[in-house]
Parts: C-alpha cells; structure tokens; sequence
C-alpha cells in the first residue's frame, strides 16, 4: 500500500485525499483547523462551481450538497454606463448546471467524511521542516496549503506570471434576502456586473450553514473608489459599505438588497493578492521533492470564478497521473510530467483568460459582449466558457477570429439578424 501525504484541506486537497483513499492508498492529510472550527469559522471563497468540476465531484461520490444547493442555469452580464442605466444586459445559458456549496460547509463535511473512512488527520499547521522530516516516511507529499510558509519552496514562474501587484481590491458578504432579477425571476444565474473603469460586482446563489443565500462580491481596481475594505472589521459595516456601492454603481442590483442581511457574523472577506504561477516542484533542505497542487502553483484572480474549478480540475488530473503511475518512484521526471498534463489541459486556458479579463478590454472584445445582447448563440458561448475556458481561444482573443465568429454566428440566424455584429455602447 503506497502512503501518501497530502498537506491542505480545501477543494483540491480534500477531493484528492478523499479519490486517493477510495482507491486503497494509505492517506495522511495534514489540516490547520478541525471541521468545526472550519464550519464555525469565516467565508473563504465564492466557489460556482460549473459542470465538468462537479462531475468531478461526482465521480467521486462527494457530491453531498446537489440537492440542496441552488442550481444555476445561467450566466448574466451587464455592463453600467456613467447615468446608472445599463447598455449592455444579458443572459447566457449553460449546457450544465453550476452550484455553489459554502467551503465551510463543504470542506468541514468532506473532512469529516475522510475521518470516517479511515483517514489519519493530523490537526497542525505545517513547516518547511515538518514536511522535511514528515517527507521520508511516504512515498509522495503534495502541498495543497496555498498560503503561508509552505508557498516558499515553489519558485514564481516569471514567463507565466505577467503581475507582481494585485489587479483587484475583493469584498464578499453572504448575503440572505436578496430578491430576484425581475426580468429572469425563475432561473437562478451567476450575474456579473462590468463598471468601467471601477470594477465589478458578482452576484452569485449558493447554499451555506444556514441554508440558501446570495453571494454579493465587488472586485474593485487598486486605489479606485471600490477599494475602501481594507482596515473594515465590523460585518455590519463592510454590507454597508457594499451597499452603498451597489446603489452607486450598480442601482438595478441595489433595488434587489432592500431587505438583506448578512447570513452570520462570519460572511464577509476582503483582501487582495497578486495573480501567479509557481514552479510546481519544491525542494526541502534534505533534498525531498514536493509536488503543488492547484493554487499553490496556479493562482489566478477570482474575476473569472475558475478558483475551485481549477482546484478541482487539478485533483481530478493529479489522481489520473498517480493511479496510471502504478508502483514507480515519484521522481521530478514524474511530477513534472503530472503538473505539465494539468498546467496545458487546465492551468493555462484558465490564467490566458483571466488576465486577459484583469485588462482593459480591447474593441473587439466589447464588441463581442455587447453582440451577446442580440444574438443569444454568442451569449450561450461566453458563459459556457466558464466551465471550459480553452474555448475562449477559438473566439476571443485575435480581433479576426471575433469578427468571423460573429459573422458566421449572424449568418447562421438568418436575415433578421441583421447584417452584421452589433457593437457595445
């Protein structure tokens, strides 16, 4: 039985343990909370997680929540003008259902359910030299803790990694009472907000400890009238405050918080880090290698929400390249190999993109949203690119392939359509 460490309960760390420990490996997994002080603790994340992450899920039988979460079928975008009004609104539907399942809720579960199972925990914040002197007793370690010390060992990647600074200032509250868009009042969507020159807000369904609840989210640029979070302590206060920026800049959001509350003392978070991708080989000072696993080595801005899809998508790739390995060392040829399969299928599609989105967009790409709002192909399109970000390099990018997609897209709709591609306002 071949024993493996794995250090870091979230999504990735979780879901590989628990794969892992479903196919007979003997499991370590190392936490620096128990499961109560996860639930009991504060948000971590905004976690929509589209169709091929929860097949993951499911796959593994851990898709505990499906019923209960909120399913959401679409994806909307509205562009705000400086009068408050909104030039550009629209719905894209998904081919498959997304959810949202609070990590608190999730993660505290999972590590229960890991216990369960036969797992060995081990409650304890780990070093540099536990993992050192942990390392020789397994025949693999994967780091899965994608903050503090740990992080050290994994070298940023500068040819992949464009920012050294934060693109955005973040602010979540979890939200109950929030009422539907009027216009879509039946279907449940991720809706994201675009303010030039601002920021944007994300208004998301999920499911947390006490039950159905909203996500709001502002993500504003460094230094802009969004980035006020900072040094806010009292809950009560940072909902204020996002309240007050809703109604500023995104009214038609804001006329649907008129009875909202926060869902516990613990359901808000702000902070900010840089986008970055890591070497995904660490070294220890005994000369044992360690392998990262999703945002450890592969940290993208959450503007394009693909954190727990990337993470989930990593475990599922890592679990593939660890069970086809059969009984060979895990030797740097290996992980190398194993993190290059992720970073290709997954890693790569998903950061193009999200930087791509950190930017000013180009004319094209305004052009393309605003061409979403007439023609519901190219819509469907954007937001099923959320569960498949490679798509985007068909379309997106180069203003030529933009152009020919919405060529084809208006010739295929027939003369109504009108000649050619609607532009943004």
């Amino acid at each position: 039985m071949r024993k493996i460490l794995v250090v870091g309960a979230g999504q990735s760390g979780l879901q590989l343990a628990l794969g892992l420990q479903a196919k007979g490996f003997e499991i370590t997994l190392m936490s620096n909370r128990t499961a109560d002080e996860i639930r009991t603790g504060r948000v971590m994340s905004t976690q929509v997680m589209f169709d091929t992450a929860l097949r993951h899920e499911r796959d593994l039988a851990l898709g505990f929540w499906e019923r209960q979460a909120p399913r959401i079928e679409g994806v909307g975008v509205s562009v705000a003008a400086p009068d408050g009004s909104r030039p550009v609104d629209w719905l894209g539907r998904l081919k498959g259902y997304a959810q949202s399942v609070d990590q608190r809720v999730k993660m505290a579960g999972w590590l229960d359910v890991f216990v369960q199972r036969g797992g060995q925990l081990v409650i304890h914040g780990a070093s540099v030299a536990d993992l050192d002197y942990f390392s020789r007793a397994y025949d693999l370690v994967l780091v899965a803790a994608g903050k503090g010390e740990l992080v050290s060992m994994f070298g940023r990647d500068a040819a992949r990694s464009p920012y050294d600074a934060p693109q955005r200032a973040l602010a979540v509250s979890y939200v109950h009472g929030l009422a539907p868009r009027p216009e879509h009042p039946e279907t449940e969507a991720v809706r994201c907000n675009l303010v030039p020159g601002v920021g944007e807000l994300f208004v998301m369904p999920t499911l947390t400890t006490s039950g159905r609840a909203d996500i709001l989210f502002w993500e504003g640029l460094p230094g802009g009238p969004l980035d006020v979070f900072q040094g806010v302590g009292d809950p009560a206060e940072h909902l204020a405050l996002t309240l007050e920026l809703m109604e500023k800049f995104t009214p038609w959001e804001y006329a649907r918080a008129a009875k909202v509350e926060l869902t516990d003392a613990g359901g808000t978070l702000a902070g900010r880090y840089a986008p970055v991708v890591r070497n995904p080989i660490g070294r220890l000072p005994g000369g044992g290698l360690v392998l990262g696993v999703a945002d450890v080595v592969v940290a993208n801005d959450p503007i394009t929400g693909q954190g727990s899809n990337s993470a989930s998508k990593c475990a599922a790739s890592y679990l593939s390249s660890i069970l086809m390995h059969g009984d060979k060392p895990f030797d740097e040829g290996w992980m190398k190999a194993t993190f290059d399969k992720f970073w290709f299928t997954t890693g790569k599609p998903v950061t193009q993109w999200t930087n791509a989105m950190l930017g000013v967009p180009p004319e094209h790409v305004l052009n393309l949203i605003g061409a979403a709002g007439q023609l519901q192909p190219v819509a469907d399109r954007f937001a099923n690119g959320f569960d498949n970000p490679a798509d985007f390099d068909t379309y997106f990018y180069d203003p030529e392939d933009a152009q020919d997609y919405l060529d084809e897209v208006v010739s295929s709709a027939g003369p109504s359509a009108g000649s050619g591609a609607p532009e943004a306002e």
